[in-house]
């Protein structure tokens, strides 16, 4: 999951245009009646362009604050899209970057450019912002300046500083609940999963296609179980283990972002010659760890202390085109002392910002509302505590990210099973070495969705792998987009495609531009996320 900090045809059946659709049936399992919106009027679209897509649109949609209740309190989600433009129309392509607590709007954009023209222009492209999120309302912000630096050291030195970070993660789940107790028992997957079926109804589409990056797949899959026959496809990709909502999924990325953090230093020791930190990865490992002991006694101007470095550096954890920036801001720390350095890359990638309250906000609230977590703190500290010892990197920083899940003020829901046969073939895509959604998930997720595709990156380790340069994945989604073709295999996966090369070290300048904007995967990233 992004933090706020895998040849059968499909059945082809063309979407609906903007017609009235049909209502649609209740939920199966919950009893849910439909809700009215199901005979909802055209969405109201205006030009809403931006300087890379000019041809955006904008739409708000209504959809029931608590679905089993339809006529009662909404909530207003806001939607973009591009437009369709071929003789050819395939409908709605939802698409979804993740978080819980991403906002989507953008991403519609960013999909209809980067898959090829010819098929774009076969579907409405579709971004959203989910309940709760960016300019859906009402949007949350349980506290503001949580994540102000400098933050208390993610690693507690004693009891009284494990006591007052403790205080603290339950301070948020107080105020949270102060706030916004009226709307907490409705910001959670599957209501989210239901307003997906009001913006299928809005666009008056019989079924809709989904993309979905990280918790966008879970998303996704939910959505599938709820209402198989109102998918026509379904693309996952990085895909969250259906069967570790949520504490057993944290526990897992823990090993896995210390695995990738190792990757780095190996990578900054390979290229000595660009940052003369030395050729052995231990001991480049130990400089930076040497670097944050640093920031902790004496923050790095005064906003870098230990939290805010691991917050820093995570993302290269999520995508290795990062890498070239990172190693020049240590690089120039632990050689020269440079603390301007590290206070831009903290303000490249993890400074806080509205957006970013607004975005760990629904992260908790749908994470600690979607599932249950251990209530008896112990149980965290043991926890944290014995894979600390053998991945320290950001395991204490996870913990307390997670930590007002411990307090939440709203019961814990039973998450649903997403194992289904009813659906057409879909496809997923996964590297193997991913840390926020680690390979297991995929082959578990493989297994719960009868009839799916498992498309594996060998060797790769970024947090999601389609359109981002990767032409072999691109390949199979283009495919699949096209006509529903997926690749079958008989091993473990149905086909392998062979990870990108790392990145080149490149001078600072330069890396910090490629970093933010200038590749295909970077201006993915940026829409996936890290620790927002």
């Amino acid at each position: 999951m992004t933090k706020p900090a895998g040849i059968l045809l499909a059945a082809g059946v063309t979407v609906a245009g903007l017609l009235t659709a049909a209502p649609a049936p209740a939920a199966a399992g919950t009893g849910a009646p439909p809700a009215p919106v199901a005979r909802a009027a055209r969405l109201a679209w205006t030009d809403c362009p931006t300087e890379s897509h000019p041809k955006l649109q904008c739409a708000k949609v209504r959809a029931p604050l608590d679905h089993d209740r339809p006529s009662g309190r909404t909530v207003t989600l806001a939607l973009s899209r591009i437009p369709h433009t071929a003789k050819t129309f395939q409908g709605p392509l939802l698409v979804n970057p993740g978080g819980p607590g991403g906002s989507g709007l953008s991403m519609a954009g960013f999909v209809a450019s980067s898959l090829p023209k010819k098929l774009a222009a076969q579907y409405d492209v579709i971004g959203f912002d989910p309940r709760g999120v960016g300019r859906s309302t009402p949007a949350l912000n349980c506290v503001p300046g949580h994540f102000a630096p400098v933050r208390p050291d993610s690693v507690p030195a004693s009891w009284h500083r494990e006591r007052h970070d403790r205080d603290r993660a339950e301070g948020f789940a107080r105020a949270c609940g102060e706030k916004y107790g009226d709307l907490l028992p409705y910001i959670d997957t599957v209501s989210a999963a239901k307003d997906l079926d009001v913006i299928r109804r809005a666009l008056g589409a019989r079924q809709v296609s989904y993309l979905g990056y990280s918790y966008g797949t879970y998303l996704g899959a939910v959505y599938a179980k709820l209402y198989p026959e109102r998918v026509r496809r379904l693309v996952l990709d990085s895909v969250v283990d259906p069967d570790a909502v949520w504490y057993d999924a944290n526990l897992s990325q823990d090993r896995a972002f210390d695995r990738r953090h190792k990757a780095f230093a190996a990578w900054v020791a390979e290229h000595d010659a660009a940052y003369g930190l030395g050729t052995d990865a231990a001991r480049v490992e130990a400089a930076w760890y040497r670097m944050r002991a640093d920031v902790v006694r004496r923050p790095a101007g005064g906003k870098v202390g230990g939290g805010e470095l691991e917050d820093t550096f995570l993302p290269g954890g999520y995508y290795n085109g990062y890498w070239p920036y990172l190693a020049e801001a240590f690089a120039a720390y632990a050689k020269d002392g440079d603390a301007d350095a590290l206070v831009e890359a903290y303000e490249t990638f993890a400074a806080p910002s509205p957006a970013g309250e607004n975005g760990y906000s629904v992260y908790t609230a749908v994470q600690c509302r979607d599932a249950a977590w251990p209530r008896l703190w112990s149980t965290w500290r043991n926890d944290t505590r014995r894979i600390h010892a053998e991945a320290p990197f950001m395991t204490w920083n996870n913990t307390w990210y997670n930590a007002p899940c411990a307090d939440w003020p709203v019961e814990p829901l039973t998450p649903l099973p997403v194992a289904n046969d009813r659906l057409p073939a879909t496809l997923l895509l996964q590297a193997t070495g991913d840390a926020a959604t680690p390979y297991e998930g995929a082959l578990g997720m493989h297994r719960a969705l009868a009839g799916s595709s498992l498309v594996v990156e060998r060797g790769g380790a970024n947090h999601g792998v389609s359109l981002s340069g990767n032409a072999c994945l691109d390949k199979h989604l283009t495919a699949y987009l096209t006509d529903g073709s997926v690749p079958r295999g008989r091993g473990e996966a149905d086909a392998v495609c062979r990870a990108l090369p790392d990145p080149k070290p490149l001078p600072a300048e330069k890396a910090a531009a490629q970093s933010v904007r200038n590749s295909g995967g970077s201006r993915l990233h940026s829409l996936l996320g890290f620790r927002r």
